[in-house]
């Protein structure tokens, strides 16, 4: 007695293969490029590696521009909300914060508003109440320049200083980086 064993024909079979062999290592690719590149420099690193390390962070943070605000959001395919956005560029370089805005207001190191450097938080809202929180791409004699995820606008990049709206409800910052990573 013989037996067949009949074996389906795939469609388009090389169609498949090739576009699986083009397409996934140019996605990965893609999504290396957006991965950060270093992570916490080594307790005693020099003043020129932190801020080497703060502006990966800024920089990364920004490949996020125009993404869209979700409340509770978490992650660049669903959007983030403000704390969530924080979170995920610091998780991102091996810096843990909290996913609450008002828990990441607590953590790392309380510092001068006239001394933050980027990667630092800026918390705003009244006093006692944690409504929001921003990451500092650069401070400047022109002011503090922030990346944030906003209700209306998404992730944005604006002087939070000259800002008729955001500069009343600054209340303070604090440096999760240099709490977190030892320097």
């Amino acid at each position: 007695m013989t037996e067949t064993i009949s074996i389906p024909s795939p469609r388009k079979p090389l169609q498949r293969s090739l576009t699986a062999t083009l397409l996934l290592p140019a996605i990965f690719i893609l999504l290396a490029s957006f991965r950060p590149a270093a992570y916490p420099p080594t307790f005693g690193a020099s003043d020129a590696e932190s801020l080497q390390f703060r502006s990966e962070i800024v920089g990364y943070a920004q490949n996020f521009l125009g993404l869209r605000y979700r409340s509770a959001g978490r992650s660049p395919q669903t959007g983030f909300d403000c704390s969530g956005f924080t979170r995920f560029v610091l998780d991102e370089f091996g810096i843990s914060v909290s996913s609450s805005s008002s828990l990441q207001s607590r953590q790392g190191v309380k510092k001068s508003l006239k001394d933050v450097l980027p990667g630092d938080l800026v918390f705003f809202g009244a006093p006692g109440r944690i409504q929001h929180v921003a990451m500092v791409v650069e401070n400047t004699s022109e002011g503090i320049v922030c990346v944030h995820s906003t209700c209306s606008r998404g992730i944005i990049v604006e002087n939070i200083s000259t800002s008729k709206y955001w500069k009343p409800r600054i209340l303070f910052a604090r440096d999760v980086i240099r709490g977190e990573a030892g320097l």
